[in-house]
């Protein structure tokens, strides 16, 4: 059966200011696609979400979504943003942080109703967090806080489950339990994770997005000689070991790319 595109990037270029971002980026996101998006800082990952999410519209190019309802797409797409944009002394409750994804379906100032209060109980309960309801955000373990997140995000049924840096703040006996989650998850709906942690999310993800201005989409499946003659853009190879990875080549257009990604110390340029 053929999957249904979500949403579609056309030659988007993006940037702040005058100065470019993101250059001539194109991209197909699926129904169930799993797709890791790497890169150094500065390489224009965050950029590429807010594109996505709405919060930055392009220079040039095109976003079409092909969603129903498609004027309110805010609800079809749950967000998970970076911990540091989170105050955690901010005074409020895990459940109010909850019910709040509803917001974009219901208004900034409408009420929450009983029947949103329920959803939000289902949402926290499928989280594991329905006990910690009353309980301060801020009096919570980083892996308490992101099921905190993920309920939120979760509350409004999105198409897309959108996610930077997830693990900036987890414990690291969270980790693998988040990812766990999200890999449940994504039988149901599609997700786009930002992370610098290769060597974790490569076990998970389906396909990866290599960000450096522009953009390698990396296509999983059998790699032959064949295939890796066919592309200008190079493919990922997958080494096998105690810890699964990907190695990806040089992408000749990815300049003043000199990240380093966390798979056994080892440099990669994006």
């Amino acid at each position: 059966m053929e999957k249904k595109k979500i949403l579609e990037l056309q030659g988007v270029t993006a940037g702040y200011n005058g100065q470019i971002v993101l250059e001539e980026v194109n991209l197909s996101v699926y129904e169930k696609d799993f797709i890791g998006v790497i890169g150094a800082n500065g390489s224009g990952k965050t950029t590429l979400l807010k594109v996505i999410l709405g919060l930055l519209s392009p220079i040039r190019g095109k976003i079409r979504f092909f969603i129903e309802d498609a004027r309110h797409i805010k609800k079809h797409i749950g967000y998970i943003p970076q911990a540091s944009m989170f105050d955690k002394k901010f005074p409020i409750t895990v459940e109010s942080v909850a019910i709040s994804g509803l917001t974009a379906s219901v208004g900034l100032f409408h009420r929450f109703s009983r029947r949103h209060r329920a959803r939000a109980h289902e949402a926290m309960e499928q989280m594991g967090i329905l006990h910690l309801k009353n309980r301060a955000v801020g009096e919570l373990s980083g892996g308490q806080m992101q099921r905190v997140f993920l309920a939120r995000a979760l509350i409004s049924s999105p198409k897309l489950l959108v996610l930077d840096e997830p693990n900036t703040f987890v414990d690291k006996s969270f980790e693998k339990d988040l990812y766990e989650i999200l890999k449940e998850l994504n039988k149901e709906i599609a997700i786009i994770l930002v992370s610098h942690d290769l060597g974790m999310i490569s076990s998970y993800v389906k396909t990866i997005a290599c960000v450096c201005r522009y953009l390698h989409y990396h296509e999983s499946g059998e790699i032959t000689q064949e295939v890796l003659e066919s592309y200008s853009c190079p493919i990922d190879l997958i080494a096998h070991g105690d810890t699964p990875h990907r190695v990806l080549k040089d992408h000749q257009n990815c300049r003043g790319c000199t990240g380093k990604l966390k798979t056994g110390g080892e440099k990669y340029p994006c």
